[in-house]
């Protein structure tokens, strides 16, 4: 009968699917490679399917199996958040409070809204990291940081909790001495075929998330860079071109430094705006700090924060 399943045997049908073996799997749950078996022979045996075909080297799931996985997750995932906001009744104030956030998000709106939570929990220490792209959402899914500010659509995942906090504003730019910026103050129109022709400098990511995949990466020239800051300096040396943060390089183009690339494909005058994001785990504790910190940046969204 469907009633005698337990949560420790879709824990175990769950981490042999995804460690991709039952030697695997009972590793990942520090358990007896015996008693992982016995589980999933019990929970195939009270379903009457089978979830492994166990033929070959390495069990593969059966296509009953792949049906049921996501349910046996979404089952798991709902145990673990109502067992989260049991944890939290009563919860003391965190030791420390990391926080993962996402390269292209303004620091001086993150600044105001640590000050702030300071205010009210002077105790607190807190971790403050900057990662791109994947950086802040792998944090949070590793236990790494308690809270994180993640920018664009492209990388979610449902044991995560994504709440608006308005828009980042990026635009394409070079080197004043770059010859995209000949054409711009030329007054030439810029198509996305021109500036395709010339390198361009593209943020990697430093995790596994986007793997096979890449984000406005339009030149089939790139040099790729693990930080902001060194995509900066080597856009502001000539290399070639790239997008960022308007906040980042606002100074640069005001005194001339840097030139805007204003062209339609790329955005209304060559600007984009990337929704950002304030990010929380669904099934672990979100601690008074945490929950502070989180308030204090959507307010700062409801009084126009986009920057």
């Amino acid at each position: 009968m469907i009633d005698a399943l337990t949560l420790g045997q879709l824990r175990t049908f769950v981490a042999i699917a995804e460690a991709g073996g039952f030697r695997a799997g009972a590793a990942r749950l520090r358990r007896a490679q015996s008693a992982v078996s016995h589980a999933v022979a019990s929970l195939e045996a009270e379903l009457d399917i089978r979830l492994f075909d166990r033929s070959g080297r390495r069990p593969v799931l059966t296509p009953a199996g792949i049906a049921l996985l996501e349910d046996a997750r979404a089952v798991l995932l709902k145990v673990d958040t109502m067992r989260a906001r049991a944890q939290g009744v009563g919860m003391g104030l965190e030791l420390e409070l990391p926080v993962v956030v996402d390269t292209l998000f303004p620091l001086p709106v993150v600044g105001e809204a640590l000050l702030a939570m300071h205010q009210r929990f002077p105790s607190v220490r807190t971790q403050l990291q900057v990662a791109p792209l994947g950086g802040p959402l792998m944090a949070l899914l590793n236990g790494q940081c308690a809270l994180a500010v993640t920018v664009g659509d492209d990388l979610n995942d449902a044991r995560l909790i994504k709440e608006p906090l308005g828009t980042v504003a990026v635009v394409p730019i070079v080197a004043a001495s770059h010859a995209l910026a000949d054409r711009v103050r030329q007054r030439a129109r810029l198509r996305l075929e021109d500036i395709s022709e010339h390198l361009q400098i593209v943020l990697s990511d430093p995790t596994a998330m986007s793997t096979g995949r890449d984000f406005n990466v339009l030149s089939p020239q790139t040099c790729r860079v693990g930080t902001q800051e060194a995509k900066l300096t080597l856009i502001e040396a000539g290399l070639g071109w790239g997008r960022l943060p308007l906040w980042t390089v606002k100074r640069a183009l005001d005194d001339g430094r840097l030139v805007k690339l204003p062209a339609r494909s790329l955005g209304p005058a060559g600007e984009s705006r990337e929704q950002a994001y304030v990010v929380y785990r669904r099934d672990r504790v979100r601690g008074p700090a945490a929950t502070a910190l989180r308030d204090e940046l959507l307010a700062r969204h409801s009084a126009g924060g986009s920057a």
